[in-house]
């Protein structure tokens, strides 16, 4: 392989900006964070309660229909 070959792995780089991203917040902070606020640093979101439904019943996703 030559050496000067630049690889890109696009899934370990989001990664480790998302690592990066929690590092800066927890240094940042003058206690431990809670789960909520790591959720916050990742981008996580809570799924809405339709979705909970589903992913317990494994029911399959209703499709949009307009007005």
């Amino acid at each position: 392989m030559d050496p000067y070959v630049r690889l890109h792995d696009h899934v370990a780089m989001a990664e480790i900006e998302l690592y990066a991203e929690l590092l800066i917040a927890v240094a940042g902070a003058d206690r431990r964070l809670t789960y909520d606020e790591i959720d916050t640093v990742l981008g996580v979101r809570a799924p809405v309660p339709e979705q909970m439904r589903r992913r317990m019943h494994r029911l399959p996703a209703q499709p949009y229909r307009a007005g």
